[in-house]
């Protein structure tokens, strides 16, 4: 079942239930795949699906540092429900460890020797871990291992 199809069951679930936050995120994901599909003209394939959950989940994240940052537990509160909720559609993330073995097997692959070939090294490396792991994750494991 695809994404889009995964989406509009558990949105008929959710409006059963009368689940206005879950059907709320449903909602704007749907916007967003859909805002997407028009404008790359065709329909979306697995991984951009993925780049867009990734995306959304993203700007979650985001504003849930930063409503902490702010001391406003209620905003923060509300952004967890929604990244809980988006979190049911991403694929499993990797743990440290398995970023890390990807990471020392990339730099091997491409022959980084130096933090100078760090873009070659994210270059190679974020196709194989888009939406299985942080960026700022993966990032900090390859300055670390260079």
């Amino acid at each position: 079942m695809g994404l889009l199809a995964q989406l509009t069951e558990d949105m008929k679930v959710a409006m059963k239930a009368k689940d206005k936050e879950t059907l709320s995120v449903i909602r704007m994901v749907k916007s967003a795949l859909s805002n997407e599909q028009i404008q790359l003209g065709h329909d979306l394939t697995p991984d951009e699906e993925m780049t867009v959950l990734s995306r959304e989940m993203k700007q979650r994240v985001e504003e849930l540092d930063s409503y902490q940052e702010a001391n406003r537990d209620d905003l923060a509160q509300n952004i967890q429900q929604q990244i809980d909720v988006l979190n049911k559609y991403m694929p499993k993330q990797l743990s440290e460890s398995e970023v890390e073995d990807i990471v020392k097997t990339t730099i091997s692959e491409v022959g980084a020797t130096s933090k100078a070939d760090m873009g070659k090294v994210m270059g190679a490396l974020m196709p194989k871990v888009k939406g299985k792991a942080d960026g700022k994750l993966v990032s900090q494991k390859v300055q670390s291992l260079l």
